[in-house]
């Protein structure tokens, strides 16, 4: 006998029992995106290896550890998309759609980054994104952000999340602070942990992002980017600050929120959640300005936001919740002779009521073995098909889940039946 072949560690499986909960996120998510007037947008899993490197930076953990990069046979460098901004981005270039402002697209699908696998976190892993071009002003930030605090709302997950938001100002102030958090860090090298060496030349504003305890007051002492920003940033985040305000949508100032990359420039934010212990953010964003133009484009400004889908699937099974999907109907099949004529039932119910979730029984087997197989669906009700009904232009509904009389509907009103009786 060959030897099972298991999935490769960090690439899970989603199983029927949880898919549903999956599909709830996604559907929600659509729907709320399309509200908004956002299109969808779909990108390859494989990239150029450059497109990321130019997008991430050489420099961070994600190029140098995390990347799932290797040569063709062509001998090009190829990776699994580690994020989706930068393949958007280079989709939007690539086809022209960048030539009328406010463009705004989201996208779903798997990421990869080769790392420890953990709650929430794996080398396959599904993001939920949205991006858009060609608007500068705080009021697209803050329509971003009012778009995914409704979207909180619809998944009932409103009061387990709360906003953080940021500003980086722009790439001139962020330099000048970068260096001057550089030559204070430096003062302070002895009581930097490894990675936090390791990033102080390269990317030291990545530093205050780090979670090592022993590194907290450090990271509090530190000079603050806020501080360092001049009258027109600090306008741009007062404007969108005021709109949330007016818009009821709370938020927080987390002075110590950053973005290593020099693209980013103004509004940063995170929805985060204390109910997943460590892996507590479950969606983060930002103004990028600078991307496009660091593909090749023109100097078109953008935003976005990422959100992981584990994360929020996990935080939605917290809500305890019913999110299955079971069969509202299970039909069952007295007498094999009437295999066709059920079948034809079964598409007739499923076209006249799309909605309807209707298991007919498959590979005969007696009455007992059906019945057990309708309960084992946790189905609402049983319709029983015999001779006699078929003969009689009826059948029998056995409800499963109450007391309830079982009762015979002629099948000429059976669909009219269970649109009122079923619940969903």
């Amino acid at each position: 006998m060959s030897e099972k072949i298991q999935s490769l560690r960090g690439m899970p499986d989603i199983l029927p029992v949880d898919a549903p909960l999956w599909q709830f996120l996604e559907q929600t998510a659509a729907a709320v995106l399309s509200s908004y007037g956002y299109a969808y947008i779909s990108t390859p899993l494989l990239e150029p290896t450059a497109l990321f490197t130019r997008s991430i930076g050489a420099a961070t953990d994600i190029i140098e550890k995390e990347m799932y990069s290797f040569d063709d046979r062509n001998g090009e460098s190829v990776s699994l998309r580690p994020e989706g901004t930068a393949s958007v981005v280079r989709a939007m270039l690539q086809h022209g759609l960048l030539q009328t402002p406010g463009q705004k697209v989201w996208y779903q699908g798997p990421m990869f980054r080769y790392e420890k696998p953990q709650r929430g976190r794996s080398r396959q892993f599904h993001q939920i994104g949205a991006e858009v071009f060609g608007l500068p002003g705080p009021d697209i930030d803050a329509e971003l952000l009012a778009m995914s605090a409704r979207l909180w709302e619809s998944l009932g997950i409103a009061g387990s999340v709360r906003l953080e938001l940021n500003s980086l100002g722009s790439p001139l102030e962020r330099q000048q602070y970068r260096q001057h958090l550089h030559d204070w860090l430096k003062q302070h090298e002895s009581d930097l942990d490894d990675d936090s060496r390791r990033r102080l030349d390269t990317n030291p504003m990545r530093i205050l992002d780090s979670k090592n305890p022993d590194m907290q007051s450090l990271i509090e002492a530190a000079p603050k980017l806020f501080e360092h920003l001049g009258d027109e940033s600090r306008q741009h985040f007062e404007q969108l600050t005021a709109i949330l305000d007016a818009m009821q949508i709370p938020w927080q100032h987390n002075q110590r929120l950053v973005r290593g990359l020099d693209y980013y420039t103004h509004t940063v934010f995170e929805w985060v959640t204390d109910e997943l212990g460590a892996q507590g953010t479950v969606c983060a964003g930002g103004r990028y300005d600078g991307l496009v133009e660091l593909h090749g484009g023109p100097a078109i400004p953008g935003i976005g936001f990422a959100m992981g889908e584990e994360r929020l699937v996990a935080l939605l099974q917290q809500q305890q919740e019913d999110f299955s999907q079971q069969p509202h109907v299970y039909l069952i099949i007295a007498d094999q002779s009437l295999q066709q004529q059920a079948l034809v039932l079964s598409e007739q119910l499923r076209r006249e009521h799309p909605s309807l979730r209707l298991r007919a029984n498959m590979g005969g087997g007696s009455m007992r073995a059906q019945f057990k197989r309708a309960d084992r669906s946790q189905a609402q009700l049983a319709l029983i098909l015999g001779t006699d009904e078929w003969a009689a232009g009826e059948i029998t509904v056995k409800w499963l889940r109450s007391e309830q009389n079982q009762v015979a509907v002629p099948l000429s009103q059976l669909g009219n039946w269970l649109q009122q009786n079923l619940t969903d």
